[in-house]
């Protein structure tokens, strides 16, 4: 795989590495492991999470993660600390490496957070017909990201939505799509999607909320008749879609998407307030 870890210094199974000595990268056996977290103020949130989804997916496809959560949190202080860096998107990544073994790599990542605009006007999002392997499991497939990015680029998109072979949509490319019609929420089943951390969150505030939402897939042909979209994920938080291919949607005014977007934010809010690293 590429060498995807930035700024001075990545980890190993909690030994700094200078960032430019990348031989490790480049002798991964097989598709890793991995979760996305981001560090806010030098707290990881939601670091309790992502572990668990990590060893989940682990579980999965028969990989047990030898690193203790204590451990991969100690990793996390010393990365943050080695690099001075207290904003920015950390990699947690398990492979075999060849002539080691399981290895545990925690580094640094580029990072995108949209802009306020992207809030106020809502993006725009394509179709794509594909269907993971294993939707549950967090396994990189690096020809897969390759794809989707190339698609967004040519049609200058934020977001692809997944459809299966039935014409249902699932989910998008790296984040949970969560559909309006009415006074309810649509969102795809557990079980047939990689549930998100902040997809978790995002149903907590529904249910605190009184929002009902209703966990089915929902068809293409039904994308016209919504009153709002919007998509989660670690770096977006909740964010309005305004166009999925040429389907105009007003996202930015659905009060219920307000509302669910200030409702995780509290939840971020009450999470950084009550962690120390």
């Amino acid at each position: 795989m590429k060498a995807e870890a930035i700024k001075e210094y990545y980890i190993v199974d909690g030994k700094l590495i200078p960032t430019k000595d990348t031989n490790i990268f480049y002798k991964i056996e097989k598709p890793p492991i991995y979760e996305v977290l981001r560090v806010i103020d030098g707290i990881p949130l939601f670091l309790e999470d992502h572990i668990e989804r990590m060893r989940k997916s682990g579980e999965l496809v028969g990989i047990n993660i030898n690193r203790s959560d204590k451990d991969i949190e100690n990793d996390i202080r010393k990365l943050v600390e080695a690099n001075n860096i207290k904003n920015l998107n950390v990699k947690l990544l398990v492979a075999d490496v060849e002539g080691k073994g399981q290895v545990f790599l925690t580094y640094f990542i580029r990072s995108f957070y949209p802009p306020e605009e992207y809030y106020r006007e809502g993006i725009h999002t394509i179709l794509l017909y594909h269907e993971r392997e294993n939707p549950n499991a967090k396994v990189q497939q690096f020809s897969f990201r390759e794809e989707i990015d190339r698609k967004l680029q040519e049609n200058n998109a934020f977001e692809v939505l997944l459809v299966n072979k039935d014409g249902y949509v699932t989910e998008g490319s790296r984040s949970n799509m969560f559909f309006v019609k009415g006074n309810k929420i649509y969102t795809s089943p557990k079980g047939t999607v990689l549930l998100g951390i902040t997809r978790k969150y995002i149903m907590e505030v529904c249910k605190e909320l009184n929002i009902e939402v209703v966990e089915e897939n929902t068809h293409v042909d039904d994308l016209k008749f919504l009153d709002g979209a919007f998509m989660s994920g670690t770096s977006v938080n909740v964010l309005p879609i305004s166009t999925i291919d040429d389907i105009r949607l007003n996202s930015v005014e659905n009060e219920i998407i307000k509302k669910v977007g200030d409702g995780y934010l509290n939840k971020v809010k009450e999470y950084m307030e009550n962690k120390t690293l």
